[in-house]
């Protein structure tokens, strides 16, 4: 805590980027006099200091989780979707209310409290966790995601509820804290969803990524062999890690080779890249292996044998919603050391144009993080 956090004079506006509605990129617009939100009862008020980016914002934006679009995520991110229906433009399949501030990974300071929360909490840094849910969490009518159900970190403040800005200890810079939220929890909960035992083999798709190389992290953390996808420019990062092998995720004999380094025991497969890829990794599994999907964004059709899943025993599950109590978890695990940030590149608010772009590239390792 310091005197300048705790001597902070609120203002009446602030920078925020603000999405009008779903499209291309040209639907985000800056400003410079958007009213700095009051906190509720149980809420408190946050000095962003970083905030991450993730596959839901463009998902979001593009208006990708519509059911009317078949394709990835890289056909339609910049521009919009024409096929999206505004009435399913959630990950929940609900619609929007626009103007929205996205923005899920937040960290930064306390500087005000709502009604019933204590003013101690003023000055506490924080890491956010993005999952507002309430008793009935497992429905996705009820669970609120930060930046999508309401306004989040694309901007100088923002509120939450006081439980979910959750106080953490550590020298990690404002840009390495901001690679956490979505991306590990989000991991965590793919990695959970399978029950990943030590000694076991795991094959992660798309794991130079945000939520796949914490992926690599968490399994390793557990005892696991680890084999990570993705192009032969990320191998090093991959390495260090915590993957004990990185193999070429565009390799025409991707099946066999997966199958020779795991010596045929693949027991877990971890996916956020969906497509082409979801058949290769169900091919792969050993019988009564375990796959585990929470992206596509190579594209949410399939063409798939259901022979594979029957005959080989295999299980099958989604990983979105993440279970109250994950993330206090993974605040300890950062502030013990037994997490390492994977921060690929920081930009400024004002550029989060920018940040995008670069982001649906997929050029870069781990996550990308705006900076206020």
């Amino acid at each position: 805590m310091t005197n300048s956090i705790l001597d902070h004079k609120i203002p009446d506006v602030m920078k925020a980027m603000v999405l009008k509605g779903h499209g291309g990129l040209d639907q985000l617009v800056w400003h410079q006099d958007w009213p700095v939100p009051q906190p509720k009862a149980g809420e408190v008020l946050i000095r962003v200091a970083a905030c991450g980016l993730n596959n839901t914002d463009i998902n979001t934006r593009s208006g990708w989780y519509s059911k009317e679009v078949k394709s990835g995520i890289d056909a339609g991110g910049a521009s919009g979707f024409d096929a999206a229906d505004d009435d399913s433009g959630s990950w929940s399949s609900n619609a929007i209310t626009f103007p929205r501030i996205q923005g899920a990974d937040v960290t930064g300071h306390i500087v005000a409290v709502g009604e019933g929360v204590s003013s101690d909490r003023i000055g506490d840094r924080i890491l956010v966790d993005p999952w507002i849910l309430t008793s009935s969490w497992q429905n996705p009518d009820r669970a609120i995601y930060f930046g999508s159900e309401c306004d989040g970190g694309f901007a100088e403040y923002t509120t939450i509820k006081s439980e979910n800005a959750l106080k953490i200890e550590t020298d990690l810079s404002d840009a390495e804290l901001a690679t956490f939220s979505c991306a590990l929890s989000t991991a965590e909960n793919l990695v959970n969803r399978t029950g990943l035992k030590p000694g076991e083999t795991v094959v992660i798709a798309g794991a130079s990524g945000g939520v796949g190389s914490y992926a690599c992290q968490l399994s390793r953390l557990r005892g696991a062999e680890v084999i990570a996808l993705a192009s032969p420019s990320k191998k090093d990062a991959l390495l260090e890690l915590g993957a004990h092998h990185v193999l070429d995720r565009n390799s025409p004999d991707l099946a066999q080779e997966i199958k020779e380094v795991a010596q045929g025991q693949i027991h877990v497969a971890l996916d956020v890249v969906g497509g082409f890829m979801t058949p290769i990794l169900l091919d792969v599994l050993a019988p009564f292996g375990r796959y585990s999907s929470s992206g596509a964004i190579a594209g949410p059709m399939i063409d798939f044998d259901l022979r594979a899943l029957v005959y080989k025993d295999l299980q099958m599950t989604g990983a979105t919603i993440v279970p109250p109590g994950t993330m206090a978890r993974l605040v300890d695990l950062i502030e013990r050391g037994l997490i390492k940030p994977s921060l690929a590149a920081s930009y400024d608010l004002s550029d989060l144009h920018q940040a995008q772009t670069a982001f649906m590239e997929k050029a870069h390792s781990g996550n990308i993080v705006v900076t206020c």
